[in-house]
């Protein structure tokens, strides 16, 4: 399974939901798996486009389930977008789950009228009408930005598919007539910062996402897994080229291919 002129592998970058577990769930066999990839020396981080849940919420989460994490090795896209927001000094409106606020505490403003932004995550149940128009006339203001924690078309919940809050950026991009910025996968800019100074052809991404995960990884020098679980639906591996390097039935089969390609290449 080596791959020829590639670099030797030391990072390896997991996605949570969909990957590791469904919602309260953990995918069968994942835990285990997750320390047989611990135990290989390679580096790994948790990556992931979550926007429910705060860094510390999700370490709890994962911990509960029986995940041997640290919350240092988690790189959230809900924290790169609070990292955005102070770095342009955004005073936002913020569309996001109760559980997530804690994150942005330092930079909530204390006035609507300061609103000079709004920040989108996955929030369903401020996806209605009212709080789209208040947020549609946000961006209307002069100068206003739109930042979309990320652009998930949909993610797995126990009961199937879900809308994720891609459709509502749109939506607001539509009307508004604003172009948002996009913070966690697929962009360049958040994976580069989760290797942190380590070369993309030594890495490789774990993901259920076909376009967010792979495409997104593979597009700046990663290898790319996509694991058929979570969002994953029948034929996703032939909709990006180049195609996955591995499309594995599950986590526990995705580490037993990193574990071949570096056994291949030593």
């Amino acid at each position: 399974m080596a791959v020829a002129g590639r670099l030797p592998l030391k990072t390896v970058l997991v996605d949570l939901s969909g990957t590791l577990h469904i919602q309260e769930l953990a995918v069968p066999g994942a835990q285990e798996a997750l320390r047989r990839l611990q135990d290989s020396q390679l580096q790994v981080k948790f990556v992931t486009n979550t926007t429910k849940e705060s860094k510390r919420r999700l370490f709890q989460n994962l911990t509960t389930l029986g995940f041997p994490v640290k919350q240092e090795d988690f790189v959230t896209s809900l924290s790169a977008a609070h990292d955005l927001v102070k770095k342009w000094q955004l005073k936002p409106m913020l569309i996001i789950d109760d559980a997530a606020m804690e994150e942005f505490e330092d930079v909530r403003p204390a006035d609507d009228a300061e609103l000079d932004s709004v920040v989108v995550g996955l929030a369903p149940d401020l996806f209605n009408y009212e709080t789209l128009t208040k947020a549609f006339r946000v961006l209307l203001r002069p100068g206003a930005r739109l930042v979309a924690v990320h652009q998930a078309r949909y993610f797995a919940r126990k009961d199937g598919l879900a809308l994720g809050p891609g459709a509502f950026v749109k939506a607001l991009e539509y009307s508004a007539g604003v172009q948002a910025h996009t913070v966690g996968k697929p962009s360049a800019d958040f994976y580069r910062a989760a290797l942190d100074g380590v070369e993309p052809e030594a890495a490789i991404m774990i993901g259920d996402d076909v376009n967010d995960d792979v495409a997104g990884a593979q597009s700046i020098g990663m290898r790319g897994i996509l694991v058929r679980t979570g969002k994953y639906r029948e034929g996703d591996e032939k909709k990006i080229d180049p195609p996955p390097a591995f499309v594995c039935e599950d986590f526990p089969r995705a580490v037993d291919a990193v574990l071949q390609t570096i056994a291949a290449s030593s």
